[in-house]
């Protein structure tokens, strides 16, 4: 890591959309940029540039993706990275639809006690920061899938605009500075702190951040393959860094590595295509659940009733997610109710059991009984290429800077994802979410995800591309945004911006963001019977980075999130 400062008393930037956020006494609106032909929206504007430099050089929506991916793991390490996984949910021109799960696995050497003391309780942050902390990353084996299978171009060509970004720098922004220097977990080990911290004496806003070490391991990702990163030098240096601090992965992990093609979820609501991620990440049952609950209740005419909709919402989602605590995992290991779940005779018993006037408290919500069995910090980026192929993607190192572990010469940080398996089923993990047996750990097997990449399409023809950042947040993040353009009409950069609502069962509580409820209408539903969380009304989560397609003009809108200071949409 190389740091140029810019000149000192320089003058200050425009405030971003969160600071805007946090001091106007209204919700500010999305940005949002208009193309005809291609369109990125990433959590980073260099990232977004970067995709859209691929589609210009004639590749499609699948090579900007993981051109963007990569470049986000120079210029996003909160969340873009190499050292972790996710989902990328693809549908191409005609029609046709694909999921890629390309979710972090647990090391060969993983056991379902491994974070327990001898009394059998959870040890605080065993599972969070650390060498033992992380699963075996996807990332560079799932682009690489996604990318030979669906792309177009070389794998050498949707890797140089990383590359360059990493060997020449960027700037760095005032939001990216504050979280390099405020993330603890960087600074307790020291390969960390000297890449992302400057060695202790910090990275500034306006500093140029190249990252040598992080070139280097591009550059043998795309001369020797993206293999190499799983059986060549990136892999040892991996293993041996492992070893050396006693973590779990090893090289046979490494190889053994393979990223898994699904077929996607679909669902309707009032007319529209809902196509979304399958398990292992819970966000696609849940969200299709939610809405197809939803489906039975008029939201439009609801509009001019915003107390009696958010109590259906919160009803709606806690059950889903008291589901989601009790069926979902990984479907190479447990049996899952999909279509139970997901079927209009089980959403109609759901609806049944709710009182529009009164909140059942989530300690008399266990699971439903479906039949039919079958099986904070994330960054989620959408492209539409001008044929009309999408990419809706989101992945993570799970917290902030996941394990806050910089492997040593590879430049990258590993992710912290073991702690999304429940480590002790039915105790909370680090997002408070409750866990059932089918999330236990077991080697090789990928932990639960909320993770919710959505492409959305009316009759047949593409119009929003969506997904968000935020842990559980991820699924009602991604609902309120489609019930907002779906049922309220909203533009899509409106029901981005508008701000949310959380209940995930347990805890029983609603966490709201800011401008979300007026004192009256919080009054009204804590009548209702709901309790919020202490924090209510004082914070604002997720980036839904999306793409609107206009049906008839066929224009690209690119929406950013105004909660992200640092994203930005980038079309031609």
């Amino acid at each position: 890591m190389t740091l140029e400062s810019r000149t000192k008393g320089a003058v200050l930037p425009l405030l971003t959309g969160l600071q805007l956020a946090l001091m106007l006494p209204s919700p500010v609106l999305a940005a949002r940029r208009t193309a005809g032909h291609g369109m990125v929206a990433s959590s980073s504007a260099p990232a977004s540039v970067a995709g859209v430099e691929i589609l210009k050089r004639g590749g499609n929506a699948v090579d900007a993706a993981c051109a963007t991916a990569l470049a986000l793991a120079v210029t996003h390490p909160a969340a873009g990275n190499l050292g972790g996984g996710g989902f990328m949910l693809i549908r191409l021109p005609d029609g046709t639809a694909t999921a890629i799960d390309y979710r972090e696995t647990a090391p060969a050497g993983a056991s379902r006690d491994m974070y327990l003391d001898s009394a059998g309780n959870v040890v605080p942050e065993s599972s969070l920061v650390g060498y033992r902390a992380s699963g075996v990353p996807g990332t560079v084996a799932g682009l690489a899938l996604a990318q030979a299978k669906y792309g177009r171009l070389k794998w050498r060509d949707v890797i140089a605009p990383a590359i360059r970004l990493a060997e020449s720098g960027f700037r760095v922004s005032w939001a990216l500075a504050r979280g390099l220097r405020e993330t603890k977990a960087l600074g307790k080990f020291e390969e960390s702190r000297r890449i992302f911290q400057n060695g202790g004496a910090h990275v500034k806003e306006g500093d140029l951040f190249r990252q040598p070490d992080l070139a280097a391991t591009l550059r043998r990702l795309r001369d020797e393959g993206p293999r190499e990163f799983y059986t060549g030098r990136t892999a040892h240096l991996i293993a041996d860094d492992q070893r050396e601090h006693g973590g779990l992965i090893t090289l046979a992990d490494l190889a053994a590595y393979r990223a898994v093609e699904r077929a996607p979820l679909r669902g309707a609501y009032r007319g529209y295509e809902i196509i979304t991620m399958p398990p292992p990440s819970s966000g696609g049952i849940a969200l299709l659940e939610s809405l197809h609950i939803l489906e039975r209740y008029d939201l439009t005419a609801m509009k001019s009733a915003p107390v009696r909709t958010d109590h259906l919402l919160v009803e709606t989602i806690r059950r889903a997610f008291a589901d989601r605590a009790e069926f979902a995992g990984d479907p190479d290991f447990v049996r899952m109710p999909v279509a139970g779940l997901l079927s209009q005779k089980y959403a109609a018993r759901i609806a049944a059991t709710i009182d529009l006037d009164r909140a059942t408290p989530s300690s008399r919500i266990g699971h439903g009984a479906p039949v039919a069995y079958e099986s904070p910090q994330t960054t989620h980026f959408s492209v539409v290429d001008a044929d009309g192929c999408a990419v809706s993607n989101t992945y993570t190192l799970n917290m902030g800077y996941g394990s806050g572990v910089t492997v040593k010469g590879a430049g990258f940080l590993m992710n912290d994802e073991m702690d999304d398996f429940a480590a002790k089923p039915g105790t909370p993990n680090g997002f408070g979410l409750i866990q059932g047996e089918a999330n236990a750990i077991a080697p090789r097997k990928r932990p639960l995800s909320s993770m919710t990449p959505t492409i959305v399409l009316k009759d047949g023809k593409l119009e929003i591309v969506t997904g968000s950042p935020g842990g559980p947040t991820i699924i009602t993040t991604v609902l309120q945004i489609l019930v907002h353009a779906i049922d309220q009409g909203m533009p899509l950069e409106q029901a981005v911006a508008a701000p949310r609502l959380h209940h995930q069962w347990m805890p029983d509580e609603i966490r709201a963001e800011r401008f979300s409820l007026t004192g009256e209408q919080r009054a009204r539903l804590e009548k209702m019977g709901h309790r919020f969380a202490a924090a209510a009304g004082r914070e604002v989560w997720g980036d839904a980075e999306s793409i609107a397609v206009d049906p008839k003009t066929g224009i690209r809108t690119g929406v950013t999130d105004p909660r992200s200071p640092d994203a930005g949409a980038s079309g031609y």
